[in-house]
């Protein structure tokens, strides 16, 4: 067996690494045996070296291995999961698990919390008042059965080296690395037992990957992973060059993804939401095909059954219902200011990272885990790519709690305005399909 030397070592010199030393190695991690600074240094051979599909569908499956699994065998019917890579804006589980769920396929999701320019759903979700997102595996599988979606927190015990690695990685600059990444995403996706998954890999500004060579790399990663797995999956790879939609922040986004629930939210986030759910209700065998399964929740939509989904889920996690009938019972923050355009033009790129960035100044995200999040902060998107302007018209409009909080915020979002004379080139919501 290799010792955590020789395993560091192989993977800087580029060797490939044999399945057992990689399960050695995260096991004698988990359990307290290697120290960090091994492990950092592992780490960022593999940034630099990178692994083969063999090795990372190795380090995926030990990761896996290293906590207990959720078996969804009890729930009725097929199963299929969901997960977005991150972005500013994105709201789209809280929209598709309901609407998925209101076409016959069953949803038990997963989800996570906001750590630096990217939102959680789980602090957007908890923005209604009495939501709970912890349930116990019994109560999950019970309302899955019964209602056909839940979202709710993962537990401590799944995939305890995911959360120790990513932690490491968060401090030693080795976050964005494709290997890395996409055993980190996968290992939670096939710890739950879903028969299917579907992956919103973000491209932008706004996303890990910058560009599309990047994301694809990562979606062809995840879906090779999976594919080993013996777990149909699908990745989406969407643009993340502005944020999705037109509120950033918790409640605000909450709000949002109610009314395009009702058939009343910005086209972006619907047709992303459709594309994903189209392709959810294929592996859930629900629609022959993508287009098909688009047309059938175009009909959720429109009859109202998705909306009516999503409060029955509230309602089934001690949520007030009243609270996403009324959004006005949704937390406020004290203070809005907007932010205007200091010239004529048309709006020809913004940066959705900085965006992401601002919100998390006006409150509405965390630099570390544990930080207190302000449920009512965020920015709305007055202005998106494309859009003409005027002098003094709103580009955006940021919430707060403290007027403070703005003196930051403010030129961020002034800066992540590009403004000219010429339209942007626009490409596509959806870029690739990669299954």
């Amino acid at each position: 067996m290799m010792r955590p030397f020789d395993v560091i070592k192989a993977k800087r010199d580029g060797r490939e690494l044999a399945p057992d030393a990689i399960a050695a190695f995260v096991d004698g991690y988990v359990r307290g045996e290697i120290p960090d600074d091994q492990v950092a240094a592992f780490l960022m051979a593999v940034c630099f070296r990178g692994m083969t599909d063999r090795e990372t569908g190795s380090l995926t499956a030990a990761m896996v291995r290293s906590g207990e699994t959720l078996d969804l065998s009890g729930i009725p019917g097929r199963k299929v999961d969901k997960h977005s890579t991150g972005g500013v804006g994105d709201k789209t589980s809280i929209v598709v698990v309901p609407l998925v769920a209101s076409a016959g396929v069953r949803v038990a999701k997963l989800s996570g919390r906001a750590l630096g320019h990217t939102g959680g759903t789980l602090d957007k979700l908890e923005t209604i008042p009495g939501f709970r997102t912890e349930l116990a595996p019994a109560d999950l599988i019970a309302q899955v059965s019964r209602i056909g979606c839940a979202i709710v927190s993962q537990s401590a015990r799944l995939v305890p080296a995911d959360k120790r690695l990513y932690a490491l990685r968060d401090r030693t600059a080795t976050v964005d690395c494709v290997p890395l990444i996409a055993s980190s995403v996968m290992s939670k996706k096939l710890a739950v037992g879903s028969d299917g998954i579907v992956l919103d890999v973000k491209m932008g500004s706004g996303a890990f990957m910058k560009t599309l060579p990047d994301a694809r790399a990562l979606a062809r990663a995840m879906v090779g992973i999976a594919r080993e797995a013996g777990r149909p999956t699908v990745a989406v790879i969407s643009r993340m060059d502005e944020p999705l939609g037109r509120a950033v922040g918790n409640a605000l986004e909450v709000e949002e993804a109610v009314r395009t629930l009702r058939g009343e939210g910005p086209p972006d986030l619907r047709d992303l939401c459709l594309a994903v759910g189209a392709q959810m209700l294929v592996l859930g065998g629900a629609a022959p095909n993508p287009q098909a399964g688009r047309a059938l929740l175009e009909d959720r939509l429109a009859r109202g059954d998705a909306a009516r989904k999503f409060a029955e889920m509230v309602a089934a996690q001690g949520g007030d219902v009243r609270a996403i009938e009324e959004p006005s019972r949704l937390p406020r923050a004290a203070v809005a200011r907007p932010v205007v355009a200091s010239r004529d033009g048309t709006v020809t790129a913004i940066d959705a990272e900085a965006l992401g960035n601002a919100a998390l100044r006006l409150g509405a995200g965390r630099r570390r885990a544990g930080d207190r999040i302000e449920p009512g902060a965020g920015i709305v998107i007055e202005r998106k790519l494309g859009d003409r302007v005027r002098r003094g018209d709103p580009l955006a409009v940021l919430h707060t709690a403290e007027a403070g909080d703005l003196e930051d915020a403010v030129p961020m979002v002034q800066a992540a305005y590009q403004i000219g004379q010429n339209a942007p080139d626009r490409r596509p919501l959806i870029l690739e399909i990669v299954s």
